[in-house]
């Protein structure tokens, strides 16, 4: 069974990650889903963090995230935001997005702001994208290493190697994940 998972903004700012979770959902390894709210964080915190980047560009990498990705966009969590009691407030509309999407996993990078005992209530895990990478490479290694291939394929200037792919994942805090596909001879 395919899981439902909402992707936390700190995991789709870095954009090997983003690119690799967006690609796993649409090869329908997972259920993606995100809000707005974690669509205005993630291309807000991008825009300021490299302002170097065109805000023409990153408007339609958002909007390319949202038509790639069948039904991501969760809405009308206003009503749910006010009943879940995080660590820091302002996360709240990250567990109301799993909630109202019938997620049952947070990707996150951000552990500690997702308490288990909160989540499990709801049926929610937070989980390092680390791990679910891991577990999507345990449930269909062929096709996570399908995505791979594909994601270095589409990077053209310079060329890219599954290896590369790898590398940058590495990076973004994909460290056991890589270990994994490295020392199955994968990439």
């Amino acid at each position: 069974m395919t899981p439902f998972a909402v992707y936390d903004a700190n995991v789709l700012y870095p954009s090997a990650l983003r690119d690799f979770l967006i690609r796993v959902a649409i090869e329908d390894l997972v259920h993606a889903r995100w809000s707005d709210r974690i669509l205005d964080e993630v291309f807000r915190n991008i825009a300021f963090n490299r302002p170097d980047l065109d805000l023409d560009r990153l408007l339609r990498t958002r909007q390319r995230m949202c038509a790639a990705v069948l039904d991501c966009l969760v809405t009308g969590l206003e009503e749910l935001e006010a009943e879940i009691s995080l660590p820091d407030a302002d996360d709240r509309h990250v567990v109301a997005a799993a909630i109202r999407a019938g997620a049952s996993i947070i990707v996150t990078f951000n552990l500690r702001d997702f308490p288990e005992d909160e989540l499990g209530h709801h049926g929610i895990v937070a989980m390092h994208p680390d791990v679910f990478a891991m577990e999507l490479l345990a449930r269909n290694p062929a096709s996570v290493l399908e995505v791979i291939a594909s994601q270095a394929a589409d990077l053209q200037n310079p060329r890219h190697s599954a290896a590369d792919v790898v590398a940058a994942l590495e990076r973004c805090g994909l460290v056991r994940f890589g270990a994994a596909v490295r020392t199955g001879g994968l990439a």
